[in-house]
Protein backbone atom coordinates (compact mmCIF):
# COMPACT_ATOMS: atom_id res chain seq x y z
CA UNK A 1 0.00 0.00 0.00
CA UNK A 2 2.55 2.78 1.04
CA UNK A 3 4.68 1.49 -2.05
CA UNK A 4 1.64 1.97 -4.20
CA UNK A 5 0.76 5.40 -2.45
CA UNK A 6 4.21 6.71 -3.35
CA UNK A 7 4.15 5.66 -6.95
CA UNK A 8 0.73 6.69 -7.93
CA UNK A 9 -0.01 9.26 -5.04
CA UNK A 10 -2.54 9.74 -3.22
CA UNK A 11 -5.55 11.50 -5.52
CA UNK A 12 -4.76 8.91 -8.49
CA UNK A 13 -4.66 6.12 -5.46
CA UNK A 14 -8.30 6.66 -3.99
CA UNK A 15 -9.87 7.75 -7.71
CA UNK A 16 -8.82 4.19 -8.83
CA UNK A 17 -10.10 2.49 -5.65
CA UNK A 18 -13.23 3.90 -6.42
CA UNK A 19 -12.97 2.78 -9.98
CA UNK A 20 -12.44 -0.99 -8.15
CA UNK A 21 -15.41 -0.06 -5.76
CA UNK A 22 -17.90 0.65 -9.00
CA UNK A 23 -16.62 -2.15 -10.72
CA UNK A 24 -17.46 -4.29 -7.56
CA UNK A 25 -20.61 -2.76 -7.78
CA UNK A 26 -21.58 -3.53 -11.12
CA UNK A 27 -20.00 -6.95 -11.05
CA UNK A 28 -22.50 -7.84 -7.88
CA UNK A 29 -25.70 -5.83 -9.81
CA UNK A 30 -25.07 -7.61 -12.74
CA UNK A 31 -24.39 -10.89 -11.41
CA UNK A 32 -28.09 -10.68 -8.69
CA UNK A 33 -29.87 -9.40 -12.05
CA UNK A 34 -28.78 -11.61 -14.72
CA UNK A 35 -28.78 -14.91 -11.73
CA UNK A 36 -30.47 -16.89 -14.94
CA UNK A 37 -27.84 -16.47 -17.64
CA UNK A 38 -24.68 -17.06 -16.37
CA UNK A 39 -22.79 -16.55 -20.03
CA UNK A 40 -25.19 -12.84 -21.24
CA UNK A 41 -22.92 -10.67 -22.99
CA UNK A 42 -23.02 -8.30 -20.28
CA UNK A 43 -22.01 -10.45 -17.80
CA UNK A 44 -19.22 -11.24 -20.31
CA UNK A 45 -18.24 -7.52 -20.63
CA UNK A 46 -18.46 -6.36 -17.08
CA UNK A 47 -16.36 -9.48 -15.85
CA UNK A 48 -13.80 -8.71 -18.41
CA UNK A 49 -12.97 -5.51 -16.97
CA UNK A 50 -11.64 -7.17 -13.95
CA UNK A 51 -8.55 -8.05 -16.16
CA UNK A 52 -8.94 -5.14 -18.03
CA UNK A 53 -7.79 -2.67 -14.72
CA UNK A 54 -5.27 -4.65 -13.46
CA UNK A 55 -3.37 -4.71 -16.63
CA UNK A 56 -3.53 -0.75 -17.16
CA UNK A 57 -2.97 -0.34 -12.83
CA UNK A 58 0.58 -1.85 -13.48
CA UNK A 59 0.86 -0.18 -16.31
CA UNK A 60 0.39 2.91 -14.08
CA UNK A 61 2.23 1.47 -10.95
CA UNK A 62 5.48 1.09 -13.52
CA UNK A 63 5.65 4.28 -14.74
CA UNK A 64 6.99 5.90 -16.83
CA UNK A 65 7.83 2.57 -18.19
CA UNK A 66 4.27 1.64 -17.56
CA UNK A 67 2.99 3.33 -20.70
CA UNK A 68 5.78 2.13 -23.84
CA UNK A 69 5.25 -1.54 -22.04
CA UNK A 70 1.37 -0.69 -22.36
CA UNK A 71 2.14 0.17 -26.26
CA UNK A 72 4.00 -2.89 -26.77
CA UNK A 73 1.72 -5.63 -25.36
CA UNK A 74 -1.72 -3.80 -27.42
CA UNK A 75 0.83 -4.25 -30.44
CA UNK A 76 1.38 -7.84 -29.96
CA UNK A 77 -1.84 -8.41 -29.16
CA UNK A 78 -3.59 -6.64 -31.96
CA UNK A 79 -0.59 -8.23 -34.39
CA UNK A 80 -1.91 -11.84 -33.75
CA UNK A 81 -5.23 -10.86 -34.71
CA UNK A 82 -4.18 -8.93 -37.88
CA UNK A 83 -2.13 -11.25 -39.65
CA UNK A 84 -4.64 -13.78 -40.54
CA UNK A 85 -6.11 -11.05 -42.70
CA UNK A 86 -2.90 -10.44 -44.43
CA UNK A 87 -2.82 -12.04 -48.36
CA UNK A 88 -3.18 -15.47 -47.86
CA UNK A 89 0.08 -17.96 -47.43
CA UNK A 90 2.55 -18.20 -44.36
CA UNK A 91 5.60 -16.31 -46.41
CA UNK A 92 3.67 -13.39 -46.94
CA UNK A 93 2.20 -13.59 -43.47
CA UNK A 94 5.26 -14.11 -41.88
CA UNK A 95 6.82 -11.41 -43.76
CA UNK A 96 3.92 -8.94 -42.70
CA UNK A 97 4.70 -10.08 -39.01
CA UNK A 98 7.86 -9.26 -38.83
CA UNK A 99 7.54 -5.88 -41.24
CA UNK A 100 4.81 -5.03 -38.68
CA UNK A 101 7.01 -6.21 -35.35
CA UNK A 102 10.13 -3.87 -36.64
CA UNK A 103 7.38 -0.28 -37.53
CA UNK A 104 6.35 -0.46 -34.39
CA UNK A 105 9.66 -0.90 -32.03
CA UNK A 106 10.83 1.20 -34.67
CA UNK A 107 8.20 3.56 -33.72
CA UNK A 108 8.51 3.47 -30.33
CA UNK A 109 12.57 3.68 -30.06
CA UNK A 110 11.98 6.92 -32.42
CA UNK A 111 9.17 8.25 -30.45
CA UNK A 112 11.74 9.01 -27.29
CA UNK A 113 14.24 10.22 -29.85
CA UNK A 114 12.41 12.36 -32.50
CA UNK A 115 8.69 12.32 -31.28
CA UNK A 116 7.84 15.22 -34.25
CA UNK A 117 9.38 13.46 -37.02
CA UNK A 118 7.96 9.73 -36.20
CA UNK A 119 4.72 11.26 -36.18
CA UNK A 120 5.05 13.26 -39.69
CA UNK A 121 6.36 10.29 -40.95
CA UNK A 122 3.51 7.92 -39.94
CA UNK A 123 0.62 10.32 -40.99
CA UNK A 124 2.39 10.53 -44.71
CA UNK A 125 2.05 6.98 -44.30
CA UNK A 126 -1.36 6.17 -43.07
CA UNK A 127 -2.46 8.72 -45.70
CA UNK A 128 -0.66 7.11 -48.88
CA UNK A 129 -2.04 3.90 -47.55
CA UNK A 130 -5.21 4.94 -47.02
CA UNK A 131 -5.29 6.30 -50.49
CA UNK A 132 -3.79 3.26 -52.06
CA UNK A 133 -6.68 1.69 -49.95
CA UNK A 134 -9.61 3.27 -51.52
CA UNK A 135 -8.23 2.88 -54.75
CA UNK A 136 -7.52 -0.52 -54.51
CA UNK A 137 -9.91 -1.89 -52.07
CA UNK A 138 -7.68 -4.37 -51.03
CA UNK A 139 -8.22 -6.21 -47.89
CA UNK A 140 -3.61 -6.43 -47.37
CA UNK A 141 -3.71 -2.28 -47.59
CA UNK A 142 -6.43 -2.32 -44.79
CA UNK A 143 -4.15 -4.19 -42.52
CA UNK A 144 -1.52 -2.14 -42.93
CA UNK A 145 -4.05 0.81 -42.73
CA UNK A 146 -5.27 -0.29 -39.48
CA UNK A 147 -1.75 -1.19 -38.37
CA UNK A 148 -0.02 1.99 -38.92
CA UNK A 149 -2.87 3.43 -37.34
CA UNK A 150 -2.62 1.51 -34.18
CA UNK A 151 1.69 2.17 -34.45
CA UNK A 152 0.35 5.99 -34.69
CA UNK A 153 -1.77 6.07 -31.45
CA UNK A 154 0.14 3.96 -29.15
CA UNK A 155 3.33 6.16 -29.78
CA UNK A 156 1.55 8.72 -27.95
CA UNK A 157 1.47 6.86 -25.05
CA UNK A 158 4.77 7.37 -23.86
CA UNK A 159 4.52 11.27 -25.18
CA UNK A 160 2.84 11.58 -22.11
CA UNK A 161 5.78 11.58 -19.84
CA UNK A 162 7.58 14.42 -21.62
CA UNK A 163 4.40 16.91 -21.66
CA UNK A 164 5.46 19.86 -20.46
CA UNK A 165 3.85 19.36 -16.57
CA UNK A 166 4.77 18.62 -13.17
CA UNK A 167 5.26 14.88 -13.30
CA UNK A 168 1.61 14.52 -10.75
CA UNK A 169 -0.15 16.03 -13.87
CA UNK A 170 1.52 14.10 -16.32
CA UNK A 171 0.48 11.07 -14.87
CA UNK A 172 -3.11 12.12 -13.72
CA UNK A 173 -3.38 13.17 -17.80
CA UNK A 174 -2.44 9.44 -18.65
CA UNK A 175 -4.69 8.14 -15.87
CA UNK A 176 -7.18 10.48 -17.07
CA UNK A 177 -7.27 9.22 -20.42
CA UNK A 178 -7.60 5.55 -19.93
CA UNK A 179 -10.85 6.40 -17.25
CA UNK A 180 -12.63 8.21 -19.92
CA UNK A 181 -11.81 6.23 -22.93
CA UNK A 182 -12.84 3.01 -21.21
CA UNK A 183 -15.93 4.74 -19.41
CA UNK A 184 -17.02 6.14 -22.18
CA UNK A 185 -17.14 3.01 -24.48
CA UNK A 186 -19.22 1.33 -21.33
CA UNK A 187 -21.66 4.43 -21.02
CA UNK A 188 -22.61 4.69 -24.99
CA UNK A 189 -23.39 0.57 -24.76
CA UNK A 190 -25.46 0.74 -22.06
CA UNK A 191 -27.44 3.80 -22.97
CA UNK A 192 -27.51 2.17 -26.49
CA UNK A 193 -28.75 -0.91 -25.11
CA UNK A 194 -31.50 0.78 -22.74
CA UNK A 195 -32.69 3.90 -24.93
CA UNK A 196 -31.18 3.08 -28.30
CA UNK A 197 -34.27 3.63 -31.04
CA UNK A 198 -32.26 5.84 -33.87
CA UNK A 199 -29.39 4.10 -35.81
CA UNK A 200 -26.50 6.31 -36.63
CA UNK A 201 -24.75 4.14 -39.28
CA UNK A 202 -26.99 0.83 -39.53
CA UNK A 203 -24.88 -0.03 -42.79
CA UNK A 204 -21.59 -0.06 -40.59
CA UNK A 205 -22.49 -1.33 -36.85
CA UNK A 206 -26.26 -1.40 -36.17
CA UNK A 207 -25.77 -1.49 -32.40
CA UNK A 208 -24.77 2.27 -33.08
CA UNK A 209 -28.04 4.54 -32.05
CA UNK A 210 -27.76 8.44 -30.93
CA UNK A 211 -28.88 7.98 -27.88
CA UNK A 212 -26.69 5.75 -26.95
CA UNK A 213 -23.82 8.04 -28.10
CA UNK A 214 -25.69 11.28 -26.00
CA UNK A 215 -25.66 8.86 -22.98
CA UNK A 216 -21.84 8.53 -23.52
CA UNK A 217 -21.41 12.36 -24.00
CA UNK A 218 -22.87 13.16 -21.13
CA UNK A 219 -21.49 10.20 -18.57
CA UNK A 220 -18.24 11.13 -19.77
CA UNK A 221 -18.94 15.03 -19.15
CA UNK A 222 -19.83 14.41 -15.60
CA UNK A 223 -16.62 11.72 -15.01
CA UNK A 224 -14.47 14.33 -16.64
CA UNK A 225 -15.45 17.42 -14.46
CA UNK A 226 -15.24 15.32 -11.34
CA UNK A 227 -12.18 13.63 -12.27
CA UNK A 228 -10.26 16.11 -13.80
CA UNK A 229 -11.15 18.91 -10.95
CA UNK A 230 -10.14 16.23 -8.09
CA UNK A 231 -6.67 15.64 -10.01
CA UNK A 232 -6.38 19.22 -10.58
CA UNK A 233 -5.59 19.40 -14.25
CA UNK A 234 -7.67 21.89 -15.50
CA UNK A 235 -10.51 24.13 -15.52
CA UNK A 236 -14.06 23.43 -15.31
CA UNK A 237 -14.48 24.77 -19.40
CA UNK A 238 -11.26 22.72 -20.68
CA UNK A 239 -12.80 19.60 -18.71
CA UNK A 240 -16.27 20.35 -20.47
CA UNK A 241 -14.71 20.50 -24.05
CA UNK A 242 -12.28 17.63 -23.53
CA UNK A 243 -15.20 15.34 -22.87
CA UNK A 244 -17.39 16.24 -25.68
CA UNK A 245 -14.49 15.81 -27.77
CA UNK A 246 -13.26 12.39 -26.30
CA UNK A 247 -16.40 10.94 -26.26
CA UNK A 248 -17.25 11.94 -30.00
CA UNK A 249 -13.67 10.79 -31.20
CA UNK A 250 -14.15 7.34 -29.07
CA UNK A 251 -17.48 7.32 -30.95
CA UNK A 252 -15.10 7.75 -34.64
CA UNK A 253 -12.79 5.65 -33.90
CA UNK A 254 -15.30 2.69 -32.82
CA UNK A 255 -17.27 3.26 -35.80
CA UNK A 256 -13.78 3.11 -38.13
CA UNK A 257 -13.05 -0.30 -36.67
CA UNK A 258 -16.63 -1.18 -37.25
CA UNK A 259 -16.28 -0.10 -41.11
CA UNK A 260 -13.34 -2.07 -41.26
CA UNK A 261 -14.56 -5.38 -40.23
CA UNK A 262 -17.25 -5.42 -42.34
CA UNK A 263 -14.78 -5.13 -45.39
CA UNK A 264 -13.49 -7.90 -43.57
CA UNK A 265 -16.31 -9.97 -43.24
CA UNK A 266 -15.75 -10.45 -39.24
CA UNK A 267 -17.63 -9.50 -36.29
CA UNK A 268 -15.19 -9.22 -34.18
CA UNK A 269 -10.99 -9.67 -34.57
CA UNK A 270 -11.08 -12.71 -31.75
CA UNK A 271 -12.37 -13.62 -29.03
CA UNK A 272 -9.57 -12.70 -26.80
CA UNK A 273 -11.85 -10.68 -24.35
CA UNK A 274 -14.81 -12.24 -23.47
CA UNK A 275 -17.53 -10.06 -24.04
CA UNK A 276 -15.75 -7.40 -25.64
CA UNK A 277 -13.82 -9.52 -28.71
CA UNK A 278 -10.20 -8.62 -29.62
CA UNK A 279 -7.95 -6.69 -28.24
CA UNK A 280 -8.20 -4.15 -31.14
CA UNK A 281 -12.18 -4.43 -30.45
CA UNK A 282 -11.33 -2.73 -26.93
CA UNK A 283 -8.85 -0.20 -27.92
CA UNK A 284 -10.34 0.82 -30.88
CA UNK A 285 -11.64 4.25 -29.23
CA UNK A 286 -8.06 4.45 -27.62
CA UNK A 287 -6.64 4.88 -31.29
CA UNK A 288 -8.41 8.34 -31.63
CA UNK A 289 -8.61 9.36 -27.94
CA UNK A 290 -4.63 9.06 -27.16
CA UNK A 291 -3.56 11.25 -29.78
CA UNK A 292 -6.19 13.92 -29.62
CA UNK A 293 -5.97 14.36 -25.80
CA UNK A 294 -2.11 15.14 -26.10
CA UNK A 295 -2.77 17.60 -28.81
CA UNK A 296 -5.60 18.97 -27.00
CA UNK A 297 -3.13 19.34 -23.99
CA UNK A 298 -0.41 20.53 -26.26
CA UNK A 299 -2.51 23.61 -27.59
CA UNK A 300 -3.39 24.61 -23.98
CA UNK A 301 -0.56 23.71 -21.76
CA UNK A 302 0.42 27.23 -20.90
CA UNK A 303 -2.99 27.72 -19.56
CA UNK A 304 -2.33 24.47 -17.36
CA UNK A 305 0.58 25.03 -16.07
Amino acid sequence: MQLALSLLGAEILTALGMLYLMLGMASLGVGLSLRARPQSQLRLQVNAWWWIFPVVTVSLLLHPAGAPMLALLIGALALRELAPFAVPGNAVKAVFAWSAAIILAATLALTFVKPPAITALLALAILVTLIYFLRSRSNSALVWLLWLGLCFSVSFLPRYEALPLAPHQRLGWLFYLYVLTSLNDVAQFISGTLFGRHRIAPGISPNKTWQGLLGGVAATLLLSLALGSYLHLADAARLAAYAVLLSLGGFCGDLMFSAAKRVLGVKDFSQLIPGHGGILDRVDSLVVTAPLLYFLIITTQGKLA
